[in-house]
């Protein structure tokens, strides 16, 4: 009968600084937190959920170009919109 090889999961060293949040969010991307459970500390925070940010439904089909836009200018979607809407209650306010 043939014994079972268990297969040992490596894991790769846990960096002490990353040098951008790009790096941050690809070591994240591709490895779990419950690899590196040793290394967290507890920790105790307060989270305030009242922002100035106010959410609103856009149409599916506008998505898309509103991301190619907004890439194109190199801003966020969000900054895009913000911009958009910012200029159209300069020009209602003039009428």
């Amino acid at each position: 009968m043939a014994k079972s090889k268990k297969r040992v999961r490596r894991r790769d060293a846990l960096p002490k600084n990353f040098r951008s949040l790009d790096e941050f969010w690809g070591f994240w991307d591709t490895h779990s937190t419950a690899d590196y459970e040793q290394f967290m500390e507890e920790t105790d925070l307060q989270i305030n959920l009242r922002s100035s940010r106010i959410y609103c439904a856009l149409a599916k089909d506008m998505i898309a170009d509103l991301r190619n836009h907004a890439r194109r200018q190199g801003v966020s979607t969000e900054t895009l919109i913000n911009l958009w809407l910012g200029e159209k209650l300069k020009e209602a306010a003039r009428a």
